[in-house]
């Protein structure tokens, strides 16, 4: 098979398109004819040689990826041989050979295609849509709200800008300057250049704050709640957590609260769970994620480059 293989940690060119054994499912095992990879940004940290968090680095040489969407072509000992020929899409873990013709999964971790989603929709949910959805349980959205995303044209942020308009919500979606269309077009009421000095002024007062940005726009953002606002947190793309205080609190009169970690991996039913829910909701056309971009496998270090480089919009996929 072919595959996207790091030696050495470093930039995206690192990433080489090579020829590699066919993997062998073990016990309790199937093997996936991969028809599409997610792609992240914790990706490109990893392949950076940067950990942090519950994300370890890989012995090299490494074939990353968290998820995959395809066909199981084979079954290991002991796995149940209806397996063979289902469509199905799971979670890999931390980098466990997603960038990859084929990938090896536990049968148990295993989710069955609804028939009304392709590969690339129930790839880009599994892990995005079930970021998502844990930020939107968290957030409980009415549509008394006015809701604030940042990142609104990345692969989360898309899903939390429809997700929030189907809620009935006024959203407003902060991106740079070339984005502002594809935000408007995901359905926000306004779209905002956070770059832009005075940004905050044009937004107004929110009532809740959804960020994974974190920094200088993470606080900016926090400081528009209304008292009683809701500030839900979900990472810190800007390479800077957002620093949340008692005195924020009482200061503006909010809930801070953060979606992922323990709060996430505590859900009723886990990983698991989540990963069925998620799929329900986008096969019902609740949950619909922006495929942004598509790379061939053989383009890997073209991906991470344009998406490390916040050229992409929406959830960023390889096809083998």
């Amino acid at each position: 098979m072919h595959a996207a293989v790091l030696h050495a940690f470093g930039p995206a060119t690192q990433l080489r398109y090579e020829q590699t054994p066919d993997p062998v499912p073990g016990e309790g095992q199937v093997r996936i004819a991969v028809a599409a990879a997610g792609v992240h940004l914790v990706d490109a940290t990893l392949r950076s040689g940067e950990a942090g968090g519950p994300f370890v680095l890989p012995e090299l040489p490494a074939v990353l990826g968290r998820e995959v969407a395809g066909t199981v072509d084979a079954v290991g000992t002991g796995t149940d041989a209806s397996w063979l020929g289902k469509r199905v899409v799971t979670r890999l873990g931390n980098a466990n050979g997603g960038y990859a013709e084929l990938a090896v999964a536990d049968a148990g971790a295993l989710h069955v295609i609804p028939d009304e989603l392709d590969f690339d929709t129930a790839v880009a949910v599994i892990g995005t849509g079930s970021t998502a959805l844990g930020i939107l349980e968290a957030a409980e959205i009415t549509a008394a709200d006015t809701v604030l995303v940042t990142a609104a044209a990345g692969g989360i942020g898309s899903l939390l800008v429809r997700a929030a308009k189907q809620a009935g919500a006024t959203v407003i979606g902060l991106a740079s300057t070339a984005k502002l269309g594809q935000v408007t077009a995901l359905g926000a009421d306004q779209a905002i250049d956070y770059t832009v000095p005075g940004w905050e002024e044009t937004a107004g007062k929110v009532t809740v704050v959804l960020d994974g940005v974190g920094g200088a726009a993470g606080t900016s953002a926090m400081n528009l709640l209304a008292p009683r606002g809701r500030l839900v947190v979900f990472g810190w793309s800007s390479g800077e957590p957002l620093s949340v205080t008692t005195d924020d609190l009482y200061r503006l009169g909010i809930s801070a609260t953060a979606a992922l970690g323990l709060r996430a991996l505590s859900r009723p039913g886990g990983l698991k769970v989540l990963g069925e829910d998620v799929l329900k909701l986008a096969a019902a056309g609740e949950l619909v994620p922006h495929i942004g971009q598509a790379y061939p496998l053989a383009e890997a270090a073209t991906a991470h480059a344009d998406l490390e480089s916040r050229t992409t919009t929406g959830k960023v996929i390889l096809r083998p």
